[in-house]
């Protein structure tokens, strides 16, 4: 096979994918749910509150694996929050059953070919890296036996009907100029502030923590600090863009902190379809990387933050989030 012929069919597993992914989002939410939306606080709930993590290396899962390792977790019921490969369960001593279906959850990078090497030592370019995304099939660890009783054993659900003070512990860690007052909440770029109504305003007061974190999710995203695009308008694909990353980035944070996470109204579900997701296969995956960059910025404010950091890609080579590769 020639390499043209290579980078070809590799160029169409990249957008098979992507638009996979892509469809299976836009089905969830056609359907009013948000992948990143996990009931845990209902009857139907196993699985304790957290990000996905590979039970072999411990590592957390990023970006767009979040959404994938969550909706597994709440279409088949299962009991962890806790993956691995095939391999991995072997080397441990123990097995995916027999009969058990895979979750497939993905790795993106970039490399340059040796001929491109060379190609641009002659010529004195810049070689060129091409990018390539791999697929992983992964198995939860109730979808195994013979795994040590340590990783079969399920953390007690986090009780959330209190106010968790690592929320305000990490606002202000955060150093965000975050004001308390008025009748709505919003992040303003321009001078660089969250305001968000008082407590008492909320029907539930754990909702004023959901809302609080994403403001600041999108305060993540100021020139100064992760500089994002802030400049769309209401209504703009630029501002849908950004709804889109605030809103995972506030659920990865709120799971991090043991804080139930929840989604907007449906009017923002249809901007996200409209403006974003129908457009462009690729912004799901990108929004999910740059949501879980978000997210790991803001923990990392947080005393002993490696315990529960968002893992985030590095940059857009890495927009699947990396950490379904076997390590």
């Amino acid at each position: 096979m020639s390499r043209n012929t290579a980078r070809a069919r590799s160029g169409q597993d990249r957008t098979s994918l992507y638009q996979e992914i892509t469809d299976k989002i836009i089905a969830e939410l056609e359907a009013g749910r948000a992948p990143w939306v996990q009931p845990w606080g209902t009857a139907a709930a196993k699985a304790p509150l957290a990000l996905p993590r590979n039970a072999s290396t411990h590592r957390r899962y990023s970006g767009i694996n979040v959404l994938i390792l969550w909706g597994a977790v709440i279409e088949h019921g299962f009991t962890d929050q806790s993956w691995l490969t095939f391999r991995q369960a072997l080397s441990l001593g123990g097995h995916v059953r027999k009969g058990e279906r895979g979750t497939t959850v993905v790795y993106a990078d970039r490399f340059t070919p040796d001929d491109e090497r060379r190609r641009a030592a002659e010529t004195g370019e810049e070689a060129q890296a091409i990018p390539f995304l791999k697929r992983f099939t992964v198995f939860n660890t109730a979808q195994c036996e013979g795994l040590p009783d340590e990783m079969m054993a399920v953390a007690p659900p986090v009780e959330t009907g209190l106010v968790l003070p690592q929320a305000e512990a990490l606002i202000r860690a955060t150093g965000v100029d975050f004001r308390i007052g008025g009748e709505r909440a919003f992040y303003d770029p321009r001078h660089d502030f969250v305001q968000v109504p008082p407590p008492q305003a909320y029907f539930e007061p754990i909702n004023w923590h959901r809302t609080a974190l994403h403001e600041v999710s999108h305060a993540s995203g100021a020139a100064h600090r992760l500089n994002r695009d802030l400049s769309g308008s209401f209504g703009s694909k630029a501002y849908a863009r950004e709804e889109l990353i605030a809103e995972m980035a506030g659920a990865f944070v709120c799971a991090s902190l043991g804080i139930v996470p929840t989604v907007r109204h449906a009017d923002y579900i249809g901007c996200w379809l409209e403006k974003v997701l129908r457009e462009d296969n690729r912004a799901i995956v990108r929004a999910a990387s740059a949501a879980s960059k978000a997210a790991d910025y803001l923990l990392a404010f947080l005393p002993h933050h490696g315990e529960i950091s968002a893992a985030s890609a590095t940059d857009e080579g890495e927009a699947a989030g990396c950490a379904a590769a076997e390590a």
